[in-house]
């Protein structure tokens, strides 16, 4: 028996939801890895755009996965990014959606590599393509960037 077409398409919608909420926990991981091109970049369309205060305005995926790298090494040294409450909005045709979500973050800014606390959220639009879901916007909104002064005491030495 087939199903009923209203349910094939509540279906796929929640497959989706899944897939990009899957995307955010992947950005998370590359994040996390010092900003992994290898992880990172595959996640976002051919022509996105990345954006924050302060880190800049990246275009392409190419770009993109350079720059966040280069983050990795020079700015933020090592962290651990917990993608919180992501709610995602796909369009009605099932092709586009939109994804928010917050950030909170430990790290080692800089190069003396202080503890930090991080906290904003993150904006996106994504479109679903012949390889799934990808970012074609990502924007984060940082609200917070406060160093820790007791510092992390348990973490392995700073790169």
């Amino acid at each position: 028996m087939k199903p009923a077409p209203d349910l094939a398409a509540r279906l796929t919608r929640l497959e989706d939801i899944e897939a990009i909420r899957a995307l955010v926990a992947r950005y998370a991981l590359g994040a996390d890895r010092n900003n992994d091109p290898a992880i990172l970049g595959p996640l976002f369309a051919k022509r996105a755009e990345w954006v924050c205060d302060g880190f800049g305005h990246y275009r392409g995926r190419d770009e993109i996965a350079a720059e966040l790298a280069r983050i990795g090494r020079e700015a933020i040294r090592w962290s651990l990014h917990y993608m919180v409450s992501p709610l995602v909005e796909p369009s009605p045709d099932g092709r586009r959606a939109r994804c928010h979500w917050y950030l909170w973050e430990l790290a080692r800014v800089g190069e003396e590599a202080e503890a930090h606390w991080i906290g904003g959220w993150y904006e996106s639009r994504l479109k679903k393509g012949k390889k799934g879901w990808r970012f074609t916007h990502v924007r984060l909104h940082l609200k917070l960037l406060s160093p820790h002064a007791d510092g992390w005491k348990t973490l392995p030495a700073a790169d």
